[in-house]
């Protein structure tokens, strides 16, 4: 412990004391950490904790405070059994304050670690946006916690006034995003887009995701699907005072995994896993020289690696090391001696590069996307359940993307290019095994488009049909949707993690959308009429309005006990087409009950 002069911290101190909530692996349910939970804090006298570091800071003793409550939580955390805590991080919150504070001394947090025997890489430090810190000091104590073994964590992201300077300055190894964008979020298109945007950014830059505060099997799953690495929060285990309830493996999370996986396995999995190649990796342990020595041997024996993946003790990639950063050493005079000095041969971290990373799981896309932001990376270094997996090279990359071209091409309609019967049987099929979640399936059917087409002809039908495909085509950037096409003038939807009023605007909105295109393809005097002239199904000369396109929004209900078939669904939406096409807004909305064909109507 730290010690402190002044009575009134020994005191409030001494009353506090540390709770622990599991960081696991959103794919495996394997604990990756556990994040240390100041409590006690209203017994020492203090409204918040964020009020504990606040009267510390204004009596300029923030560092001695940390320090102390730092001590505690290490000491803690060693207490908890080493079956249990294995390689296990520990996340400790850190005031960016601190660093920039008078009193503030490097080299204490090692000593710590080292008073109750444990390694200097178990821990990470937890910087919060909420408070704007002094960017030239902070990345110079983050540089010395680095080069020390320390990771580091952005918290509380996307909450403060300056995360996007904080992440450009502190290159995070982690970014935990705020509970207020996971809370519901399956129900809130805005916030989707936020978190998989930031996704997509953390893994350009190399950093790992931790989803914080998850309480719902609908907000797992949503962070799953988006690519959140990590997940923190009730779901998995509240935080805890009674070390003997931690775990260091939650089997629920890993069952929905892997019943998550058995419902997606995709062509994107077998194709990925199929081009990465095991790269060879070296320790963060190993020396800088032996490293050199390892680049010059792989040059004789005829290899071209041109630089190495580097792991930490848990085989976790944090970087790269390449061979040009060395080659200044190996070209000057004294270069080689000096790679041997121990103040540079033991210093491995001043050599590390951070580079892209991917999960194994990751669809081709999602992969592509983290590829394509930086033209100068060879590849993407891939994980599964956080270990080194491999190197995915550019040149695989176009390889996959190819095949899947190839492959995709088979499935799709060949007029509109969406995805043809048999994907959207299985789409269909794979929702209704998931009892659990809730569902949304679209019926589109075009009105009055065989009128048109005997009048304008089937190269002009064939146009509106592209057009329709297209108005879908844009929502496949949408989180959760899928568009395919049936059949002429027939089109499905299949929607997940959406509220039903979310789904109907959605909906509205492509009736709408449609219904105003589709007026220029008629022609003018048409259009001023409202109708055309054409022969009924009895051969018979009738008007006919101008084409719209009705649809039947079917909610599949969650935590049902009946497995649907994708038959008794169509005979639902086949008795339901003529109710749609009847009503002015060319919408039905329903729910499917607890019986074969059965269904009630939703108000709309």
């Amino acid at each position: 412990m730290i010690p402190l002069n002044d009575s009134f911290w020994i005191n409030a101190l001494s009353k506090v004391s540390y709770a622990f909530q599991p960081i696991v692996n959103i794919h495996s349910g394997i604990c990756y950490g556990y994040e240390a939970l100041l409590r006690g804090w209203q017994e020492a006298g203090f409204n918040s904790i964020a009020s504990v570091f606040d009267m510390a800071h204004e009596e300029k003793c923030l560092h001695n405070v940390e320090l102390s409550l730092r001590a505690k939580a290490v000491s803690t955390f060693s207490k908890i059994p080493a079956s249990v805590r294995g390689n296990a991080k520990l996340f400790l919150n850190l005031d960016p304050r601190v660093l920039a504070s008078g009193d503030y001394k490097p080299g204490n947090t090692l000593q710590i670690l080292k008073d109750f025997n444990l390694p200097k890489d178990i821990v990470c430090f937890e910087i919060s946006e909420r408070i704007d810190p002094n960017a030239s000091a902070m990345m110079e104590v983050l540089t010395k916690y680095r080069f020390q073994g320390f990771r580091i964590a952005m918290d509380d992201f996307g909450t403060g006034f300056s995360g996007l300077k904080m992440l450009y300055y502190t290159e995070p190894d982690f970014i935990k995003i705020d509970r207020f964008f996971i809370n519901e979020m399956e129900k809130d298109a805005r916030k989707r887009l936020f978190v998989s945007k930031i996704v997509e950014i953390a893994h350009i830059l190399g950093s790992m995701v931790i989803a914080e505060g998850v309480e719902t099997e609908a907000e797992y799953y949503i962070c799953r699907k988006i690519g959140c690495d990590l997940v923190q929060g009730y779901f998995v285990q509240r935080p805890q005072l009674d070390l003997s309830v931690l775990s260091d493996n939650y089997f629920h999370i890993g069952a929905l995994a892997k019943k998550d996986r058995r419902q997606n396995t995709s062509l994107d999995s077998q194709l990925i896993n199929n081009e990465t190649a095991m790269i060879p990796a070296v320790s963060i342990n190993d020396d800088i020289f032996s490293i050199f020595q390892k680049f010059r041997q792989d040059l004789i024996k005829d290899q071209t690696y041109s630089f190495f993946p580097i792991l930490d003790v848990s085989g976790e990639p944090i970087g790269i090391i390449q061979e040009k950063s060395l080659k200044d050493y190996a070209y000057s005079r004294y270069g080689v001696s000096l790679l041997q000095n121990p103040s540079v041969s033991k210093n491995i971290q001043k050599f590390v590069t951070k580079y892209p990373v991917a999960d194994i799981h990751s669809p081709i896309s999602r992969i592509l996307e983290i590829y394509s932001q930086d033209q100068n990376i060879e590849g993407i270094i891939m994980v599964d359940r956080m270990r080194y997996a491999g190197f995915l090279s550019a040149s695989s990359l176009l390889k996959i993307i190819n095949e899947k071209n190839i492959e995709t091409a088979r499935d799709q309609n060949p007029l509109s290019g969406l995805p043809g019967n048999t994907v959207i049987y299985e789409y269909v099929s794979n929702a209704m095994e998931d009892l659990k979640s809730f569902h949304f399936f679209v019926y589109f059917d075009f009105d009055h488009f065989k009128a048109y087409n005997d009048t304008y002809g089937f190269r002009s039908g064939d146009r509106v049909i592209l057009l329709f495909a297209d108005i879908l085509k844009k929502l496949r950037s949408e989180i959760g949707i899928f568009t395919g096409h049936i059949g002429g003038d027939d089109f499905f939807v299949g929607i997940e993690n959406m509220s039903l009023s979310e789904a109907t605007e959605m909906v509205r909105n492509i009736i709408e959308t449609f219904r105003k295109n589709v007026e220029s393809f008629y022609e003018p005097t048409a259009i001023k009429s409202g109708f055309i002239e054409a022969k009924d199904r009895n051969g018979n000369m009738s008007r006919f309005p101008l084409m719209t396109v009705s649809a039947v929004l079917l909610k599949i209900q969650g935590n049902r006990r009946n497995n649907y078939s994708s038959e008794e669904v169509s005979n639902v939406i086949a008795k339901l087409k003529p109710v749609a096409k009847s009503r002015e807004d060319k919408l039905c909305i329903a729910c499917i009950e607890n019986c074969t064909d059965a269904f009630r109507e939703l108000s709309n």
